[in-house]
């Protein structure tokens, strides 16, 4: 199975992730990295790993250089990782004992998020369709996000992957400021019927906010994981609140006409 799969990682100035991602990586053929001209010390760690294939495409959005990706590569398979995603060591085991077979098209794998290298107990960040068929799947865009279009079987692997963002704060805060806008569009857009229960309650503005905080704190026990847990339930919470201010700022708007 291994030989079967090109891992495909998308950069852009992640140099202080980059590194750690590509080292876990020993057990591939081929790593394929499609990087939107970095203006940092990327290009250089890529580059000093033999393994590693290089291709730079200048970025529209994210659904269109995953999709560029996936057409690169020349395997029946594609393990699809963000820069910042550290693979276990047991990882490559596991897919030496996959064996799929019939419809089956995509693995699901869960994420443990950490906080400068401390791994916290509980996230918010969602498990996603990593290794998956080439030929079966494309992303689409959906909000801020991408989602992979999944038509046939899927299963969950057993390995958790770290997420573990070294980038400065304020490259975060950037990031959030351009989610926040995206993500309103396709709320204020959206039918009721076509919204999951968590975006009706962002669309209500006020509610969000505060339901995070503390589900963040108390349910998921960052109360327990110091400074670090602190960190995150704060970054979380701001992001819903940027969110919010795009929200009320959109009905601000309306009442102005």
């Amino acid at each position: 199975m291994p030989s079967e799969i090109t891992p495909l990682v998308l950069t852009f100035n992640e140099a202080p992730n980059i590194r750690r991602t590509l080292e876990k990586l020993a057990w591939a053929q081929s790593i394929l990295v499609v990087d939107s001209f970095s203006a940092d010390e990327t290009v250089e760690i890529i580059r000093s790993f033999p393994r590693a294939r290089l291709v730079q495409r200048k970025f529209d959005t994210h659904t269109e250089q995953w999709n560029f990706g996936i057409e690169q590569a020349g395997t029946p398979w594609v393990l699809s990782l963000d820069a910042d995603y550290i693979l276990p060591a047991r990882f490559a085991r596991e897919l030496e004992a996959l064996q799929p077979t019939g419809n089956l098209i995509a693995y699901f794998a869960r994420f443990r998020y950490c906080i400068l290298g401390r791994p916290l107990r509980g996230t918010l960040y969602p498990p996603r369709a990593v290794l998956f068929r080439r030929d079966r799947c494309r992303y689409t865009q959906d909000g801020h996000t991408q989602q992979l279009q999944l038509d046939g079987q899927t299963a969950v692997l057993d390995s958790v992957i770290d997420h573990d963002d070294r980038k400065p704060l304020s490259h975060w805060l950037s990031a959030q400021d351009r989610y926040s806008k995206l993500e309103a569009v396709k709320l204020a857009g959206a039918a009721p019927g076509e919204l999951s229960f968590p975006d009706k309650l962002r669309r209500k503005i006020i509610i969000a906010p505060f339901l995070v905080f503390f589900y963040t704190l108390l349910v998921k026990g960052l109360i327990f994981d110091g400074w670090p847990g602190w960190s995150y339930v704060f970054q979380r919470t701001l992001a819903e609140m940027l969110l919010s201010l795009r929200l009320l700022e959109a009905q601000m708007q309306k009442l102005e006409k």
